[in-house]
């Protein structure tokens, strides 16, 4: 058990490996963990092989209103997250700027950006209120070098970093107002990678990728750290 056990903390995109990486290592940190998924039987499974005390929920977060009724109902069950570790993303490449398709970006702007967005909005006074809260999304090194291939993808994780930024300057003036000591973070990778994905592919060392555990560790040490030092942060994650 950590110093900072017992916060309640939301994990968004838990079914996916990374997700249930963060919820493991986070309840294993002594938190209370809640894993959102948008389907029923893949956050179930995801939420067994985190571990148990990990609460699975279904929620679409790209609708505003489901996002604002599970805030709802977790409320009625007296629960305010001290901590929402945001996986939800996605990923689509081309060649160049003329291919860069609309639906790639609807698809990306929806998984990286309106996800964020409705989450962020929804449980942003929960964070602020918190003692020690926390919130921390997944970027790309692709932002800091975008590239003709990648223009949706890297525009879609430039945006979101720009909203956590901002989410940064008012967690700072809750702070200043005596309104908690939150924090919002941005947590870089070149690319992520599991078990799995090396069983997948033998063949690749995927050199410079970040193992979902270490990324995991990292978002446990978060809530080990002052706000001050973390809040408003790019760290970038080496292998």
């Amino acid at each position: 058990m950590t110093a900072d056990a017992g916060l309640n903390i939301l994990v968004t995109g838990g079914s996916g490996a990374s997700g249930i990486a963060a919820a493991r290592a986070l309840r294993a940190a002594g938190h209370r963990v809640f894993a959102v998924g948008s389907d029923r039987d893949r956050i179930d499974t995801a939420a067994s092989k985190a571990g148990d005390g990990v609460t699975p929920l279904v929620c679409d977060l790209a609708a505003a209103d489901a996002v604002r009724e599970l805030h709802s109902a977790l409320a009625a069950d007296g629960v305010r997250m001290g901590g929402v570790v945001h996986l939800v993303g996605g990923w689509r490449g081309g060649h160049g700027i003329p291919d860069q398709t609309d639906e790639d970006w609807d698809f990306l702007e929806r998984g990286s950006v309106t996800t964020l967005r409705n989450v962020s909005r929804t449980f942003f006074d929960d964070l602020a209120a918190s003692p020690r809260g926390r919130f921390a999304m997944v970027s790309s090194t692709t932002v800091e070098k975008p590239t003709a291939a990648l223009a949706n993808y890297a525009a879609a994780k430039a945006a979101a970093e720009a909203w956590t930024m901002a989410m940064a300057d008012g967690f700072r003036r809750a702070a200043e107002a005596g309104k908690g000591d939150a924090a919002a973070v941005i947590l870089v990778v070149k690319a992520l990678v599991d078990d799995e994905i090396r069983r997948k592919h033998p063949e690749r060392s995927f050199p410079g990728a970040t193992d979902v555990a270490d990324l995991a560790a990292a978002v446990v040490r978060l809530f080990a750290q002052p706000a001050a030092a973390l809040n408003g942060t790019r760290i970038r994650l080496a292998p």
